[in-house]
């Protein structure tokens, strides 16, 4: 609510919670919409804000991250109005769950071309935005996979539909350590797995190396200072 644009539509998306997180979002009254029902899982949320945003751009936050500055919306917006693309998208930092004063890995994206794909490369999903009418044309997050629909679906949109892009180099949100998609070696594994199913379901073909980078970049953002 502190985000300094003011022309913005927050849905909040609950998977039916009995924690009190109901009684938060009520005490908001019309700032905030949402809807509170029991759902398939994170892809399947985030499918039921696409179905019911009704802004010109879209960006997706997660239950426990926040935005790092309250200029993140107004200067989305403003590489939007002056580059006229697709998408834009910016940098990532993750924070110690306990103490987010604390940067535990800094993920700078960089600038965007489509071969970069085939090294490793995707842009932090939580920092990505789209327009609506092009999340429109992409379609839905795919639900039969269970962490890396988010990398099938800016691999969709960016790789195999050729939206453009342009890199805002900026910390648009910022992560607690410990999520979904950093969970466990385990996890690691299952998204190693659908990674490459994100390629063969789009028909896309990927170096032999491709996937095997993919992880090995975020060895690099454990060591990357924000400028």
């Amino acid at each position: 609510m502190a985000q300094d644009y003011v022309n913005k539509e927050y849905w909040v998306i609950d998977g039916g919670s009995t924690d009190g997180s109901l009684e938060i979002l009520k005490s908001f009254g019309t700032s905030i919409h949402y809807i509170s029902e029991k759902d398939a899982g994170i892809y399947d949320a985030m499918n039921k804000g696409l179905k019911l945003i009704q802004g010109d751009i879209i960006g997706m936050i997660g239950a426990d991250d926040f935005y790092p500055s309250n200029d993140v919306i107004s200067s989305v917006v403003s590489a939007f109005k002056s580059n006229d693309t697709d998408v834009v998208y910016g940098d990532k930092q993750y924070v110690n769950p306990d103490n987010p004063e604390k940067i535990v890995r800094y993920w700078t994206a960089g600038a965007y071309h489509d071969s970069q794909w085939l090294y490793g490369w995707m842009p932090p999903h939580l920092s990505f935005y789209i327009k609506k009418t092009s999340a429109d044309k992409n379609g839905p997050y795919r639900t039969d996979f269970t962490c890396s629909a988010d990398y099938e679906w800016m691999l969709r949109a960016l790789y195999k539909n050729k939206m453009t892009a342009y890199y805002l180099p900026k910390v648009l949100m910022t992560m607690r350590n410990g999520g979904t998609s950093t969970a466990s070696f385990q996890h690691r594994l299952i998204a190693n797995t659908e990674d490459r199913k994100a390629w063969s379901v789009n028909h896309l073909k990927p170096y032999w190396f491709t996937l095997t980078l993919k992880p090995l970049r975020k060895i690099y953002q454990l060591f990357k200072s924000k400028k």
